[in-house]
């Protein structure tokens, strides 16, 4: 009996670890630059990107994705910052760049599954791109860019829908004062699990 008793606490424990974990950032670096993630699609909650010659990346105490559903427009918006290396980002400007695209109705996380596979085209009229820089909002006047989202997984944990993971690669060149301004090299690996859907 005691020890059916120490299995279902240790049980509970690496239960309790798997959902902890899947709520935090964590960062695996790339190999070739080590102040990007690496490419994967585990749903480590992390995203990062070439910024000129800075970068742009998910932080360890800020949510990286929000997605919102809105007649017909889902935005998909990645929450970081801006910082010369991974390493070196408090203080620093905190950055959210928001994808909006046309889509079928989004009620939920499972609903996101039909963007497994689907690539965006950025200079498409039906986009929108905007960036907010410490609460200044701009819509960008984009030259080039996409937005992959290469595979689409839902996750089950004790037997329930739990999420979904979103991994991808995107890149987008923008004029800022009629000057391009370039982000290359983005891959993100989000698990989403809350969707808000502003029609309901």
């Amino acid at each position: 009996m005691k020890r059916y008793f120490l299995y279902t606490v240790i049980l509970l424990a690496l239960c309790s670890c798997t959902y902890d974990l899947l709520e935090k950032t964590i960062f695996i670096p790339d190999e070739n630059d080590g102040n990007l993630p690496a490419y994967t699609e585990w749903g480590y909650n992390s995203f990062g990107a070439e910024y000129e010659r800075w970068y742009f990346f998910a932080t360890y105490d800020i949510v990286p994705c929000k997605v919102v559903y809105q007649d017909g427009i889902l935005n998909f918006t990645l929450c970081g910052c801006i910082g010369p290396t991974f390493s070196f980002w408090s203080n620093i400007n905190k950055i959210n760049l928001t994808f909006s695209f046309p889509t079928s109705t989004i009620k939920d996380f499972r609903d996101l599954m039909i963007l497994h596979k689907k690539e965006i085209d950025l200079t498409d009229s039906s986009c929108e791109v905007v960036m907010t820089i410490d609460s200044q909002k701009e819509v960008l006047s984009v030259l080039s860019g996409r937005l992959n989202f290469k595979r689409a997984q839902l996750l089950r944990l004790d037997d329930k829908e739990n999420r979904v993971i979103l991994s991808g690669i995107f890149n987008l060149q923008f004029l800022d004062e009629d000057m391009p301004v370039s982000i290359s090299n983005g891959r993100f690996d989000l698990g989403i699990k809350d969707v808000f859907n502003i029609d309901e």
